[in-house]
């Protein structure tokens, strides 16, 4: 993302949210805005093969660097996804977009994503989410009780100041680990894009409000389950996105029929990826997005 110009605005509670602002490209624009939302151990920097193609077929695109990530502010609190959510949607009125937008979030950006549409579906053209089991959902309690050794950094990340002091100076190792263990695309994440990431988590306050982002997952799981009790599940048109080669995929239609009213949404998996399907695959996640935000389910 060294080639993108970031800016900067501030939120209700003073947290900086930096983003990158890109225009439609080519002969056909004014097709919509997409927002794009990482996850981690990533940044914005996650999506930089696929900003072009998308600007190119006539979209503007957002890419933010959520709260507490890359060059976006290291606040002490709002690390709940509802929270984070809500500082998209003050990017976007800071941007006076008012139309609906379409929400596209990996992992931690997919709760995200999720959170926006549901609280936000006014403000919502689609969303297209996954790579994440979502708090509330049977998914997210299976991995955490299931799963328990892929998924040891849910707990782990759940302590108090302990991961901060075991992982302090060994970024490198611990960031290495996740990629290692979760691209199908071996060759996808360079060095050079691991000391990218790296060095951002090596930001004072960066590795703390990273794990944060998990230690705040019951509250997550909670707030879900409020909200369908009350508006019930969402209703914006949705698209359920996987890696081929992901273990989220075996949940991704149970899970999204946890959190989506039926008929709402689809399920779809990006062949020859893992986890990292904007890195490892940016070609097929194109397609898919957009052949999902260009037809009606």
């Amino acid at each position: 993302m060294q080639d993108y110009i970031f800016y900067t605005v501030v939120t209700g509670d003073d947290a900086r949210i930096a983003y990158t602002d890109q225009p439609p490209l080519g002969s056909e624009s004014g097709r919509g805005v997409i927002v794009l939302l990482h996850g981690f151990p990533q940044t914005s920097y996650q999506f930089r093969h696929v900003i072009k193609p998308i600007q190119k077929a006539g979209y503007r695109v957002i890419v933010p660097d959520y709260r507490g990530a890359g060059k976006s502010s290291k606040p002490q609190s709002g690390f709940t996804k509802t929270t984070m959510a809500a500082d998209i949607l003050c990017l976007l009125d800071q941007l006076s977009i008012k139309e609906p937008v379409h929400m596209v979030g990996h992992d931690i950006g997919g709760m995200i994503a999720y959170a926006f549409a549901t609280r936000y579906p006014d403000r919502t053209a689609s969303t297209v989410w996954g790579e994440c089991p979502l708090p509330s959902t049977s998914a997210y309690e299976e991995d955490c009780k299931e799963h328990g050794v892929q998924q040891f950094h849910f707990h782990f990340h759940s302590v108090p100041d302990l991961p901060e002091a075991l992982v302090t100076g060994r970024e490198e190792t611990y960031l290495r680990h996740f990629f290692d263990k979760l691209s199908y695309n071996q060759s996808a994440i360079t060095q050079e894009d691991l000391a990218y990431y790296v060095k951002q988590y090596r930001q004072p306050g960066a590795l703390r409000c990273a794990f944060n982002v998990y230690r705040a997952f019951q509250e997550d799981a909670n707030e879900n389950r409020a909200w369908i009790l009350k508006s019930g599940k969402c209703k914006v048109r949705a698209l359920g996105l996987s890696g081929a080669q992901s273990r989220h995929r075996e949940a991704a239609d149970k899970m999204m029929a946890e959190a989506h009213e039926p008929r709402t949404f689809a399920v779809a998996a990006v062949e020859d990826s893992g986890h990292y399907i904007a890195e490892e695959n940016p070609g097929g996640f194109v397609q898919v997005l957009l052949g999902f935000i260009e037809r009606d389910i």
